[in-house]
This record gives C-alpha cells, sequence and structure tokens, in this order.
C-alpha cells in the first residue's frame, strides 16, 4: 500500500505542475517562446511538494491536524528549492537549445531530468530534518539525504529512457501521440520518482519500543537531581531521536535490533535495566519482522500484555501497538513506581507523530 500511495502521489503531484504551467501558457500566455522556463518550474516545485507531504501523511495517517501543522515549514522550502532548480533548468535547456549549440532534444530532456529528480530528492530529504526527530540522528540524517538524492537523480533517468522508448514506439503510430506526449512523459517520471521515494524513505529498521508511563523523571528531594528509572545498554541498543543517550524517558523510542536477544529486567547484565523490576522479568527474541515475549519462569505474573497479566510463561507473539507492562517488585527501588509500561512496533512509526 505504501509504494502504492507515493506512485499515486508522484503521477499526481506531476499532473498538477503540468496543468499549472499549460494555465501559465495557454491562458496567461506567458513566455510561450520559451515553455521550458514555466513547465520545468512548476512541475519540480510541485512534485516537491507532493513527495513531502505524501512522506509525511503516509508516516502519519490519522495525525492530520498535526501533520499540516508539521508540514508548513518543510512544504515552503520544497516548493522554493523546486522553483530555484526549475527555473536553472529551465535555463539550461534554453541555452542549449540556442542554434549556436544546437543540442539533441533527447539529451536536454535527459539533463533536465536529472536535474529535476535530483532537486526533488534533495528537498526531501533535506526537509526531513523539519518532520521528524528521528532526524536528530547526523548519520541517519545524512544517510536519508545522500540516497534521496541518488534516488531522485537513478529515478529521473530510468523516467528519461523509458520514455524516449515508449516516444519511440508511439511516433511510429499514424496519429503520433503529439497530444498526450508531455504529460505521459511527466507522469511516468512522477511515478518512478514516487517509487523510488517509497524505497529510500523507508526506515531502516523494523521494530523499536517506546517507553511510556513508568518512566517521567522524579525528584527524590528538594536537594537531589532528578532521576531516571531505567537505562538500556549501548550499543546493542540505542534511541531513535538521541543515539548517545542511555537513560530511558517517557517518550522516547529504543530502535531494536533486527535480530538477536534482549533481556528487561533490574539486572545490571539487562539490555533494558529498569529499578525496581526482578533480575529478570523477561526477554525478547528478536527474528525477521517477528518478536517473542519471554516472560521469565518465576515472574510471569508481574508482566501484562494489553492490559491482561500472564497466566504462564508461554512465549507471546507480538504485534504492532501491542502496550506491554512490567511491575515493579521492590518500590523502594522503583521509587514508588507500580509499573513500567512500553508500546511495541513492529514498524517504525516517527515518535514525533
Amino acid at each position: 500500500m505504501r509504494i502504492y500511495l507515493y506512485i499515486l502521489a508522484g503521477i499526481v503531484s506531476a499532473l498538477i505542475g503540468w496543468n499549472l504551467g499549460q494555465f501559465v501558457l495557454s491562458d496567461l500566455g506567458l513566455l510561450r517562446q520559451m515553455p521550458e522556463l514555466v513547465l520545468f518550474p512548476c512541475i519540480s516545485a510541485s512534485l516537491a511538494i507532493g513527495m513531502v507531504l505524501n512522506e509525511i501523511f503516509v508516516s502519519s495517517p490519522t495525525r492530520t491536524k498535526l501533520n499540516l501543522r508539521t508540514a508548513k515549514f518543510p512544504v515552503l522550502i520544497a516548493a522554493g528549492l523546486g522553483l530555484s532548480v526549475g527555473l536553472l533548468t529551465g535555463g539550461i535547456a534554453q541555452v542549449l537549445f540556442l542554434p549556436q549549440i544546437r543540442t539533441p532534444a533527447v539529451v536536454v530532456r535527459v539533463i533536465a531530468w536529472l536535474f529535476i529528480g535530483g532537486a526533488i530528492g534533495f528537498s526531501e530529504g533535506f526537509t526531513w530534518r523539519w518532520r521528524s526527530i528521528e532526524a536528530g540522528d547526523k548519520k541517519r540524517y545524512l544517510h536519508r539525504l545522500r540516497i534521496s538524492v541518488l534516488g531522485g537523480i537513478g529515478a529521473s533517468f530510468v523516467a528519461a529512457l523509458l520514455f524516449e522508448l515508449i516516444r519511440g514506439l508511439l511516433g511510429k503510430l499514424p496519429s503520433g501521440f503529439a497530444g498526450v506526449e508531455d504529460p505521459l512523459g511527466f507522469s511516468l517520471l512522477g511515478a518512478l520518482l514516487g517509487l523510488a521515494f517509497s524505497l529510500t524513505s523507508s526506515p531502516s529498521y523494523v521494530m523499536a519500543l517506546r517507553a511510556g508511563a513508568g518512566f517521567e523523571y522524579t525528584a527524590i528531594s528538594m536537594y537531589d537531581n532528578a532521576i531516571s528509572h531505567g537505562i538500556i545498554k549501548k550499543p546493542t541498543l540505542s534511541f531513535v531521536s538521541d543515539g548517545d543517550a542511555t537513560e530511558i524517558e517517557e517518550g522516547l523510542s529504543i530502535q531494536l535490533p533486527a535480530k538477536g536477544k534482549i533481556t528487561i529486567g533490574s539486572s545490571p547484565q539487562s539490555v533494558i535495566c529498569i529499578l525496581g523490576l526482578s533480575p529478570i522479568a523477561a526477554s525478547i527474541e528478536l527474528g525477521t519482522r517477528s518478536a517473542m515475549l519471554i516472560p521469565h519462569s518465576l515472574h510471569f505474573r508481574s508482566v501484562a500484555v494489553n492490559g491482561t497479566y500472564l497466566s504462564s510463561s508461554k512465549s507471546v507473539a507480538l504485534k504492532h501497538n501491542d502496550l506491554l507492562a512490567f511491575n515493579s517488585q521492590d518500590k523502594e527501588k522503583s521509587h514508588g513506581k507500580e509499573f513500567f509500561r512500553f508500546v511495541y512496533y513492529n514498524r517504525f512509526l516517527d515518535p514525533q507523530a
């Protein structure tokens, strides 16, 4: 479904940009002698805006109001970048079309689409820092920016080659396809850009635990600093928004490894160490897009899944949005906290959403 939404968004955005360009050229009668200076900026800006908006709403489809607030600044940046690169591309195309240079139209089209694809990729990757607190990880942000630009350029190049192939085949028909050549070509460009960004914007990991109730900071007294109730062991685990932090805080998402086993308990050897729990309360066995909660044989009654306490030490297959709770066994060590709660994700959702 994600891929289809991206492809559809690419096609619709490209057609909106093309129709806007036709309105300026035909209805307003502006720059008819230099159509590239109109079409390229309109299409580039429309695709950049469409890809950014699509990623925001696909990542959090139920948070419409929050998405609209989040989208304002990224959309402005995407529109500005799209217009700027579109104007630059249109100017380059006009220079290449000069009689003194006489560059073949095929070459000009490929170069222009590469510029547009790169610009849209840069817009999508660059504005990610305002759309997601996951971008707080500099390495993750730079990786996302790099693959977005490369994905945009690669998709544009493939689209240009396919379009020239289709153009050559349909051009042999008696009626030709002059009336649909441009919208067909830009629709193909939008579809392949959408396909590329559906892949480049996918998270590099699929499982996470988000800390909930019980992990609020607590001040022991007015003279003491606030303390946290749990820590994670690095480098096995890390937080999505702060790769250097180790203290668990409500609202933070813990990135889980793709495979392996993590333990939860109060033991210093636990991968997730929480004050007040039994030494080993449970463990989570992680596989390819699967996770099994394995409660300790002596402490399974202190573990709850979706509000129901376990009645045996039998393993439980975790599903997306499952609520895990671990009861405190020593309220003095947990500083009065009765339980600690996590939400399990089997596909990563932006913690900002």
